[in-house]
């Protein structure tokens, strides 16, 4: 896999949301008085927290954490997990990438206005398609699963966007640095545009992709 837990690695060729709208995605809290347990409400929804909901129903399809990726804007701590206390980033948008039985797939949701909130409704989303499955429709959720195949990126010239003369010899470590470089520049929160960075992210999957063949 080429794509980044950090920043967003959007899917090629899939449509973007335009109006983004507030979800009621959250948790139950609970708590216990006099030794009986109680409902205290409902809470929002914490990144970490979607991202469980999500390895929680790849787990239910039988894909290993392993060949998932969860890619989102927000900047990641050291042991590569989403930092906790981030403000909400300009563009919330998520998506996910996994392997399973030799096939990638991926599946991405921008439509609420919170990255937890897109990262839970993938995990509905996923929820949902499985219940494909457990209603005898095990050819219906394959041919379902189809529709989000990861996408090969459009041809593009990666040297040009990269910023590579013609007759440099490209390494993937030069195609990394250069795509760090450029993202600080091009990243929505860093000033830039997301169509912007959708091009530096097909660039860099399509010198790694020539790279590696």
């Amino acid at each position: 896999m080429n794509e980044t837990r950090f920043p967003l690695c959007w899917p090629a060729n899939w449509k973007r949301t335009t109006n983004r709208t507030r979800a009621h995605f959250g948790k139950s809290d609970t708590r216990y008085t006099n030794g009986v347990l109680c409902y205290g409400g409902k809470s929002r929804l914490s990144v970490p927290g979607a991202i469980d909901r999500i390895a929680y129903e790849l787990r239910r399809m039988g894909v290993k954490e392993e060949n998932c990726i969860v890619s989102t804007n927000v900047p990641l701590n050291l042991s590569g997990n989403p930092r906790g206390g981030q403000s909400e980033p300009s563009d919330p948008g998520a998506a996910i990438y996994w392997t399973h039985k030799g096939k990638s797939q991926c599946m991405a949701i921008d439509r609420y206005d919170r990255v937890a909130d897109n990262l839970a409704a993938i995990a509905a989303t996923l929820d949902a398609l499985r219940a494909i499955e457990r209603h005898g429709g095990g050819s219906i959720l394959e041919r379902a699963f189809i529709g989000f195949a990861a996408l090969p990126a459009a041809k593009v010239d990666w040297r040009e966007i990269l910023q590579f003369h013609p007759q440099t010899n490209v390494t993937a470590q030069m195609v990394q640095n250069a795509f760090r470089a450029l993202a600080a520049k091009r990243h929505p929160d860093a000033g830039g545009s997301h169509d912007s960075m959708s091009e530096l992210n097909a660039a860099r999957a399509a010198a790694l992709a020539e790279l590696a063949s």
